[in-house]
């Protein structure tokens, strides 16, 4: 968190929190919602300039509830989350032929500790308390890495995502085999301990 941040908490500590204003959407965009915005349920103007967008992404925190926020100097702004959390992106690694994941914050994503498939085929991966979902325009690339008993197989993969479980599936990364469980997408906040709609 900015040490700007932290004095203006501390210089105003009863400042009221805001709700319902900043979004979190599937593919990593931040987006502002207004008022009329919120009545509607749409997804708000998405945040585009650099300096803010690094500013909100250094001062993203989590309280002791699992709900997401921006401490926006002295008034925290809690965050609906589309999906989840964070949003990981695919980028190609140093290695040449390895992928490297990244967060919607730009941070690396190393050191997975589990990872779930949705029936609709979203991919969701966990380190410690950072939960994210993979953009579900990078899942081609990351196809490749998901195995089946322990082989490449599209089809039984599809099986699979739409309930056939006899397999193991696994994610193979960076060196890791990580298994692979079921998750239904309408659990995901449960499970994993976050608020996806603060109020």
């Amino acid at each position: 968190m900015d040490e700007v941040v932290r004095q203006a908490m501390a210089k105003w500590p009863n400042v009221p929190h805001c709700f319902g204003w900043l979004r979190l959407d599937a593919r990593g965009a931040w987006r502002m919602r207004d008022e009329r915005t919120q009545q509607l349920e749409l997804a708000g103007e998405r945040i585009a300039h650099p300096a803010l967008l690094d500013f909100i992404n250094r001062n993203y925190a989590h309280d002791e509830e699992g709900r997401w926020y921006f401490q926006n100097g002295p008034q925290r702004v809690f965050v609906d989350l589309e999906l989840t959390p964070f949003i990981a992106h695919t980028q190609a690694a140093p290695v040449a032929g390895e992928l490297a994941l990244v967060l919607h914050t730009g941070d690396a994503l190393r050191d997975i500790d589990s990872a779930a498939l949705d029936q609709h085929g979203r991919l969701y991966l966990c380190r410690a308390q950072q939960v994210c979902a993979v953009d579900d325009r990078d899942m081609a690339q990351l196809l490749p890495a998901m195995k089946i008993g322990g082989r490449r197989d599209d089809e039984a993969l599809m099986r699979w995502i739409e309930g056939d479980h006899r397999e193991p599936v696994t994610l193979e990364l960076a060196g890791a085999s990580i298994a692979i469980q079921a998750i239904d997408s309408s659990r995901v906040a449960q499970h994993f301990g976050f608020v996806a709609r603060p109020r």
